[in-house]
């Protein structure tokens, strides 16, 4: 069964509506220069109403480890998600398990990725842009990911409910990531967009 995680959530009543959809992982994002930005208080109150196993999951870009350290005092998130360019050492710095972004692109080697972050719990693959560090939307080349991996695939970048079904048969990830692909405008997520897409993953899982 493919994993889901809703990102970018930034109100009390996506947090929920993810949840009723069944998601496995909502995501926060903890990064200034994102339009999803969601600061401390704020988004503890959405994983204070989150009802029991839905992971919560805190994502940086290449933050001081005092920011890290307060998310993880004041939200205490189930995950951390470093995208941006942060050393191995530098994400298993703070004693807490860690997924790594990979911006993938032609000539970007995950298998090394793969070597290099291998106390990972697994690689969130995106889209490469040089515009924004995720969250634009943008999908990649999916045969650009070796069958062989030896980390757990989170596959991210331009998924949406119209093609998620088809990412899912194709590439046979852990896990699927979504953001802008069921919201209404960035950081507002849309419940029945939220709905169709996890529709669609079970149905590719058939």
């Amino acid at each position: 069964m493919t994993r889901v995680k809703v990102c970018g959530i930034t109100r009390v009543e996506d947090g929920l509506a993810a949840a009723q959809a069944g998601v496995d992982a909502i995501g926060l994002v903890f990064h200034a220069a994102s339009p999803r930005n969601v600061g401390i208080a704020q988004a503890a109150d959405i994983v204070h109403v989150l009802p029991p196993f839905v992971s919560t999951v805190a994502l940086f870009v290449n933050p001081e480890p005092e920011r890290v350290h307060a998310v993880l005092t004041g939200v205490r998130p189930d995950l951390l998600q470093f995208h941006g360019e942060e050393a191995p050492a530098f994400c298993r710095a703070f004693g807490a398990p860690y997924i790594k972004a990979v911006r993938v692109r032609a000539g970007v080697d995950l298998l090394q990725s793969a070597t290099s972050y291998a106390d990972a719990r697994g690689l969130l693959l995106d889209a490469w842009s040089e515009a924004a560090h995720g969250g634009t939307g943008e999908r990649f080349d999916w045969s650009l990911i070796p069958v062989a991996l030896p980390r757990p695939v989170i596959l991210a970048g331009g998924l949406s409910p119209a093609n998620v079904a088809s990412a899912v048969r194709q590439v046979r990830p852990w896990a699927v990531d979504v953001s802008s692909g069921v919201e209404v405008t960035k950081g507002i997520k849309d419940a029945a967009r939220i709905a169709a897409f996890m529709k669609e993953v079970r149905n590719a899982d058939v």
